[in-house]
């Protein structure tokens, strides 16, 4: 399993724990047509995109514009690399709800 693996194994993990009902979406992206993050999720009414990163890795320019679209458009859009990110990431989830 790789390192990013590993942490999208935990994102998805913690994120259930966290919001059982929550629905979830993985797209495979294969280079064609829009870019994407790695998984989407919408938690009581909150559209939340997640790149998951390697340790110490950061998205590309390309993924970065994708965030950047999302936050614009009014979603929760995060980069997680770690055990702390994602528990960071959990936490700004839970003062938007």
């Amino acid at each position: 399993m790789t390192p990013e693996s590993r942490v999208k194994k935990l994102v998805k993990q913690r994120l259930s724990d966290e919001f059982p009902t929550a629905y979830r979406f993985a797209p495979v992206l294969n280079g064609m047509g829009s870019p994407g993050l790695d998984v989407y999720y919408c938690v009581a009414g909150l559209f939340v995109a997640i790149e998951t990163k390697a340790p110490g890795k950061r998205p590309t320019a390309r993924q970065q514009i994708t965030i950047d679209a999302i936050s614009t458009a009014g979603g929760l859009a995060y980069v997680v690399d770690d055990v702390v990110t994602i528990e960071l990431m959990i936490g700004h989830i839970k003062s938007r709800l």
